[in-house]
């Protein structure tokens, strides 16, 4: 027998690569040992990991290279020095602002480092692979910690608010009233500004809020590392009160070591009308000693490509969208943006508290299920709505201030990663002034592997513009009707198979131009596994519980009666207001703009027109209230030209003399000139 002898050295060679191959395998198969401890137990060390704000050989995030031990403020750092740290996944959009080039900023300094992660790829509704942008869930960054010893959160009480001598007009929301000799001088500011600016200039700019949160809030801790934020506020002709009320409040309320900026973008304000909005701004804001920077567009861009400009000037890691006359609530950033830390590819919003115009005062937003949640959409007109939170929604959460996911938002305030901002295209560059891009940006959001989510404990107040506002005409620049072209520019790319039932209820924009869209459709096709029914069914299907799909449209225009020029006009009512009467045709659509839909109504917006009880009148309701089988009008406008109404027929005023006046339903008599309609599927835009 042959022997086989091995050197010692050898030997331990090899009981040594034995050892290190054992150990990888352990490493691979069981990441986490075999530790003894409970899940609670790991939770808990997760959380005092996380969660310490008395650690004293606390790490803090490199910023510009430069590594510190306590966090500065990083605009004392040249930012000429900073490395390169910016590679966008996407080519960047080239929107024609004024002063920036967007382009520029492939080469523009990245404030935090990138993850190393491969980019994700996902199977479409259709079976092709799609690449999504954003880096997804962090399992590094924990979820927030419910407290349960009763101490408040490790950010509620940072930055430390002094409530002492904060007893002036105004505070906590308490009313602030306009006095008689000051009625006129407020009724012209209101055309102007939209707000009650005499009321505003008695409440100090640091005016403490009311605090609307629920006390829950108060004992939830976040992540101690938190990203930094550009808070980006554009405004156009602001009143000065609203304004830098807005600034004050940011800066007051938000924990330094997390404000890295305010960024305003001047939006085309005409300062020669508006002069508090040139030199004297641009003093006031040299207080905060750079942290509010002002640039200012050369033409009015509108506010959706402003805001775009805005998160182009910004560098940190998270953008935050207010308008221009916000009040930021008690510990309102930390909750805002733990959950982007978390997933990149999530926009989150406050709750909006309402700011009356006139006194000021606070208050939630109604539409809210018993916790007061509501989710944002839409109905098939396109505007927006507020409905309860879903049962089915509510029931998977554990407390009734977790953030909840929401079809869309708003569109003022939010807050979003600025990459994945930039990388999905920011706004469409071909959205006009505003409107509608609240729900592209959702759409956006939620179709390509992300979402939108409502945030309890993050409170915002936004002054609502009061009733006599003139508003702010669009540039003439601008083709007429921006927001119904942005709408049509939307659907366009993301509705699919469902915008029919927006054409059924908006059959005159049909044929309004909306642009090139092949840039955004490519966009979808390249980085969007999902498609709009999986969004209606899944995330949006609180809209279809609340607003029927409108039936299939027959025919639409002026009701006009046969051989004559008198119409069908609502007369401006709505809701039982007032009734639908005959009217001398004008070919401008509005009150004259009706649709035909199967299933027997005659609608114009969300109302519909039927016949009072005694017939002598066409009175105006919510359509849901009164369609029905048994409601159902019969439209014979292919054969004898009426419209019947449980066997009676419409019927226009017979004097010739005066042939304007209340519409009736009379017994149908064959050939009556009086009972004849025709529908010409034609509207001025």
């Amino acid at each position: 027998m042959r022997t086989v002898r091995i050197r010692t050295g050898s030997a331990i060679r090899l009981v040594v690569v034995f050892l290190v191959v054992l150990c990888l395998l352990y490493t691979v198969v069981f990441p986490s040992g075999f530790s003894s401890e409970t899940k609670e137990a790991k939770k808990a060390k997760k959380h005092a990991k996380h969660h310490s704000a008395e650690d004293k050989n606390k790490e803090y995030p490199d910023f510009g290279g430069v590594k510190g031990s306590e966090p500065k403020d990083p605009l004392d750092i040249d930012r000429k020095v900073l490395p390169d740290r910016h590679e966008s996944e996407l080519e960047f959009p080239h929107i024609g602002g004024n002063e920036v080039d967007f382009n520029e900023k492939r080469n523009a300094p990245e404030v935090v480092k990138k993850s190393g992660r491969k980019p994700e790829t996902m199977k479409t509704w259709d079976g092709r692979t799609v690449t999504l942008v954003g880096r997804g869930i962090d399992e590094e960054v924990p979820e927030p910690f419910y407290r349960s010893d009763g101490k408040p959160g490790n950010w509620e009480d940072r930055p430390h608010v002094d409530e002492s001598g904060h007893d002036g007009p105004g505070e906590h929301g308490a009313a602030v009233h306009t006095l008689p000799e000051e009625e006129e001088q407020v009724k012209e500011i209101i055309k102007t500004f939209g707000f009650n600016l005499v009321n505003s200039d008695k409440i100090s700019m640091d005016r403490l809020p009311k605090d609307l949160r629920d006390k829950e809030c108060i004992n939830i801790d976040y992540p101690e590392k938190l990203p930094m934020v550009s808070v980006v506020v554009v405004f156009h002709n602001e009143g000065w009160g609203p304004l830098v009320r807005t600034f004050h409040s940011v800066v007051n309320r938000t924990p330094p070591e997390l404000l890295g900026e305010i960024v305003i973008i001047d939006d085309g304000s005409v300062i020669k009308d508006k002069p508090h909005l040139g030199d004297p701004l641009e003093e006031y804001i040299k207080r905060w000693d750079g942290k509010v920077k002002l640039y200012r567009n050369a033409r009015r861009e509108g506010l959706i490509r402003a805001r775009s400009i805005g998160a182009q000037h910004a560098i940190f890691e998270v953008l935050v969208f207010l308008d221009a006359h916000c009040e930021a609530g008690y510990n309102w950033l930390p909750p805002l943006i733990a959950p982007i830390a978390r997933n990149d590819r999530i926009s989150t919003v406050p709750l909006i508290d309402s700011i009356d115009g006139q006194r000021y005062t606070f208050s939630g937003q109604a539409g809210g299920d018993h916790n007061g949640r509501a989710q944002g959409g839409w109905e098939w007109n396109f505007l927006w709505k507020r409905y309860p939170l879903p049962k089915k929604e509510a029931e998977k959460l554990s407390h009734g201030t977790e953030m909840y996911p929401s079809p869309a938002m708003a569109g003022g305030l939010f807050a979003i990663n600025r990459e994945h901002f930039n990388n999905v295209g920011m706004y469409d560059p071909g959205l006009e002034i505003w409107g509608g891009e609240q729900y592209e940006i959702s759409y956006k959001l939620w179709m390509c592997g992300g979402g939108v989510y409502f945030v309890p404990c993050s409170r915002v107040g936004h002054v609502y513009r009061l009733e006599g506002w003139g508003g702010n005409p669009p540039p003439e620049y601008v083709p007429s009707n921006p927001s119904f072209r942005n709408y049509r520019r939307v659907i366009e790319v993301w509705w699919d198979d469902w915008t029919k039932y927006f054409y059924w209820n908006r059959p005159e924009l049909q044929k309004l131009p909306y642009g090139d869209i092949s840039e955004q459709v490519k966009f979808r096709h390249d980085h969007c596994p999902y498609n709009f029914t999986w969004m209606m069914e899944e995330i949006a299907y609180g809209i279809t519980d609340m607003y029927d799909a409108p039936n299939e449209l027959l025919a639409w225009g002026e009701i006009r009666g046969k051989g004559s020029n008198i119409c069908v006009d609502s007369m401006g009512h709505k809701d039982n207001d007032g009734p639908a009467e005959a009217w001398y045709c004008h070919k401008q659509g509005g009150n004259q703009l009706f649709r035909i839909h199967a299933g027997g109504f005659i609608a114009q917006n969300l109302q519909c027109i039927y016949p009072a009880s005694d017939n002598s009148k066409m009175n105006i309701h919510q359509c849901e209230k009164v369609n029905s089988p048994s409601n159902a009008w019969k439209f014979n406008l292919d054969t004898d030209g009426t419209f019947q109404y449980k066997g009676k027929c419409l019927t226009r005023p017979k004097d010739k003399d005066k042939p304007v006046g209340p519409l009736t339903i009379e017994d149908c008599r064959p050939g009556d000139e009086y009972q004849l309609w025709e529908v010409n599927e034609e509207a001025v835009l």
